[in-house]
This record gives structure tokens, sequence and C-alpha cells, in this order.
């Protein structure tokens, strides 16, 4: 193993500035981390060396070293001193946005129009939801919730505000559960937020400056929200093929901001809206992509628990080494999204950070939800819950396929994807087929006016989610969603998609 070289300071604070030597001098240490001058595993000189260096007393740079261990930028190891330990989102603590700001300026930008159209839709009778991101709810495991809702009028005696980050008990439990997906993690790097949406609302107004830029996937889930662009943010998307996001296409992208403000945005699992899982050498890839170019990822992980096949695919969380990934879970796919559980899975400093922005948000999660996601991951009816749903959405995933095959004239082959010629005034199409998740991703063969086709869908009877919504241009796609309907639902509602697509 080749030997590092000794760190070199050539840099002293300034005396007469307003900023404290010992800010001064956190500020110069980030700058040489960021840079990459500074590399993960450099072993810091001795405290009696820096003070030499920095010009300053011992006690100066013992402020700084405890202020940088604070934000989990470096580590004391036992009987080897002081090491460099994150490169990525600690170094976005010292300086990070005030909440205050954000608070006070009324941030939150509107939809557009047509997800306006849909959420309000969502809840019209007599329609059709086509491409919900929303599990059926004649699925709903009424059995469990009963048992464990009973248990919950027997053992809970009061419902005071809880601990921010989520009660202990919870965080203990999904420590518990990501460990089984090969995270390493404990619970104090557990914080239980009120859906994974609000995660994202956190990382956006306390962690990201505003002029930050947010790489994602094209098309994206996130790119339907205005979370990061509410915050003032610019999102760049990121061409994906059949085995996720493309990393020769990422690589001189995150290039140009090379330890600047970016972050990757990423659904490497039953990707949403496109249904696509990133195989395990593209995950390999896109973390080697990342360290290289510091470039720290948010993985929401909200469809990781829905995959069909038995290996589950490692998160990429799983695959970190120098705490460069945040991850998002969520209940609020497989279980109840009415439940408004999420968490979130970070370097402690950081999980510090976000749960005192949570505190001045709601005071925490709602106690009663925490406490009954708790008892169903410690009892194993989650377990349990997971093995019938998913069985039952591979079944209405095959029924999907089979419908849309004979509808658009696509025929499954090979990798899974659909496309045939189609006669007459039938419209063909391909598409995916999604390994889990929710999602197919279907793209139509020829032009096709989306705006009207949503209009006419809506007018007989059926919501579509148009794939523009998720798109950084116009794709000529439909998210199509399995999860929300019945096999026999669904095919009748696809069948006059494909009527009013060869009308147009």
């Amino acid at each position: 193993m080749a030997r590092q070289k000794p760190l070199i300071i050539d840099w002293k604070p300034e005396r007469g500035s307003a900023v404290p030597l010992a800010e001064q001098i956190v500020q110069y240490m980030c700058r040489q981390v960021s840079s990459g001058v500074w590399p993960i595993g450099s072993r810091l000189p001795s405290q009696r060396a820096m003070a030499e260096g920095f010009g300053v007393n011992r006690s100066t740079v013992i402020a700084a070293i405890e202020e940088l261990t604070d934000y989990g930028i470096v580590e004391g190891m036992h009987g080897a001193g002081t090491r460099i330990v994150s490169n990525t989102w600690s170094l976005m603590l010292p300086g990070a946005p005030d909440w205050a700001d954000y608070v006070s300026s009324g941030f939150f930008k509107a939809n557009n129009d047509t997800i306006q159209a849909i959420n309000r839709l969502e809840f019209a009778p007599n329609i059709v939801r086509l491409g919900t991101g929303e599990i059926d709810p004649r699925l709903f495991p009424r059995d469990m919730w009963r048992r464990v809702l009973g248990e919950a009028a027997e053992e809970i005696e009061s419902l005071g505000y809880p601990d921010p980050a989520g009660l202990p008990a919870l965080r203990e439990a999904i420590a518990a559960h990501m460990r089984a997906t090969g995270i390493d993690c404990n619970a104090s790097q557990i914080l239980v937020t009120s859906g994974a949406l609000q995660a994202l609302q956190m990382i956006s107004v306390s962690l990201l400056s505003a002029g930050s830029t947010v790489f994602a996937e094209a098309p994206s889930y996130i790119k339907s929200l205005q979370v990061f662009q509410s915050a003032g943010m610019h999102l760049e998307g990121v061409d994906m093929d059949d085995s996720g996001i493309v990393v020769d296409r990422l690589a001189p992208m995150a290039e140009r901001h090379r330890g600047g403000e970016a972050v990757l945005y990423t659904i490497p699992t039953n990707h949403n809206p496109t249904g696509v899982t990133m195989d395990e050498r593209r995950r390999r890839e896109l973390i080697e992509c990342c360290v290289a170019h510091r470039l720290p990822v948010i993985e929401d992980g909200a469809y990781q628990d829905l995959y069909f096949d038995d290996e589950k695919p490692m998160p990429l969380k799983a695959m970190d080494e120098t705490g460069m990934v945040i991850y998002l879970g969520s209940a609020s796919k497989a279980l109840a999204p009415g439940l408004r559980i999420g968490w979130i899975v970070a370097p402690e400093p950081i999980v510090q950070r976000l749960a005192d922005v949570k505190m001045q948000m709601d005071y925490g999660a709602s106690t009663l939800s925490q406490w009954v996601f708790t008892r169903f991951l410690t009892s194993g009816l989650y377990d349990e819950y997971l093995g019938s749903l998913t069985d039952e959405l591979r079944r209405r995933r095959d029924g999907a396929l089979d419908v849309l095959e004979r509808l658009f004239g696509a025929g499954a082959a090979g990798s899974g994807s659909g496309s045939g010629s189609g006669s007459g005034e039938r419209v063909t199409a391909h598409w995916n087929t999604p390994k889990g998740g929710f999602y197919i991703w279907l793209t139509f063969d020829r032009p096709m006016p989306m705006g009207k086709l949503f209009q006419k869908a809506v007018e007989a009877g059926v919501l579509l989610n148009p794939g523009d919504i998720y798109d950084f241009e116009g794709d000529n796609s439909l998210r199509l969603s399995y999860a929300y309907t019945t096999p026999e639902e669904f095919e009748s509602a696809a069948t006059t998609l494909a009527r009013l697509a060869a009308e147009l």
C-alpha cells in the first residue's frame, strides 16, 4: 500500500479579520478537503505541528478540530491520530443555509397545470387512476392493522411530543431493517421523517445552498416536484438506459462541478417513473464516479422493499465507504401513504442537523404512526405482508404486460422491451418490463399530442400521468401503474387509452 504524503500547511489565518481564527482554520481545512488536495484517509499533523503551521495557539487548533469532528469531516482514530473521513455531505454543514431564511421567504412554488389537475382528479369519483403512485386500497392488510392498533390501544399511555429525530424504538427497528438490506448503520444514523418528501425538503433547505445543481435521471420523479426548484436550485437531467443512469453522461457533468455545490438524486431500484432497476455493475460504476468527482448522492429507496426477484439489489448506501450517500426510505409505498412515515440514513452529524430543522417544522412525526410502524417492523408483520404484496404486484404486472402487448402490438423480447409495427389505425408502442415497484414506462412509436390525450382520457373516465411531467423535455411517454387497479380494470382503461390514441 502506497504511503500517503504528509499534509502541508502553507497558509495562515488573518489576525485582523472579523472571522475568529478557529473559524478561519475550519474554512481553510474544508477548502483543502473539498478541492481534493487533502483526500479521505489523510492523517492530520499533530496539534502542536498545526499550531506552529497556522501560527496560532494550540487551543485554537483544538477548537477547530472539535468543530470539524462535530461535522463528521475528521475523526480521531485510536492510536492513529486524526484523519479525514468525509469529503461530501459533511462539508455542507459549515455555513449551511439558515432555515429561518426559508421560513420567512414563502418559498414553495406552484406545480404546473397538469400536475395540479392530476392531484385534483385523483380524488374524483368514477375515474380510473391508470398512472397513480399508490397501492390499491383493497390490498390494505386490515387484519394486521386491527391487531397492531388494538395493541396500541392497550399499551400507549400518552401521546406527547416525540424526539424530533424519532422514537428510539423505531430508529432501532429501522436500523435493523436497513442492515438486512446491506446498509451498515445504527439508530443514531436514522432520522424519522413525516414521509420521504419531507426528507427532501429538509435536505434542500438546510444542507444545499441556493444555486446548487441537482443531477437526476431523465426522466425523474423529482422533476414533477418543486422541492429543489423552490429552494433556488437548478436541475439537470442525465440520460438513462435499461441498466439505469448512464455514468458516462454523468461524469463530464460532475467534472464541471467537481468539489462544488452539486448533488446527485437517484432512484436506483424500481425507478419512478420508468420502473428500471439499476444493475449491480452500473451501481458500482456510479459509486466510483461519484467518489472520483466528490459528488454527494441522495438515494431514494422508496421502492426498495417492492422488488420481485429473490435477490434484491444492494442499495448504493451499502457500497458507501465515506458517508457520501444519504439514503431515503419510506413506509408510504408498501404499507400506507397515510401513515406519513419515512426515514433518512446519514452520518450522525447530518442527522443531528436535520433533526433540529425537523423540530422547527413539525415537532416530530406522529407518535402514533411511529408506534404503529415500529410494531409492524419488530413483530415480523411487515415482512409477512411484503411477501403477499409483491406476489400480487407481480401478478398484476404480468397481466398488464399481456394487455399492452395485445393492444399496442408490442411483444416482449430479449431484454423485455416491446416494439411493433401495427396495422391500420392501431397505435404501437414500446415499454420496459419492471422487476418490481408500480410502473411501466410506455412510449408511443409515433408522435402523440399528449395534452389532448390527457384531456380526452379524463373525459372518458381515465386519469393518465403524461411522461413530460417527469422529463426534462417532451418524451411521448406515459407512466402506467398496475398497482392501483385490478387486472380487469387495467385492461378496460388501457383499451380506452388505445382507442383514444388511435383517434388522435
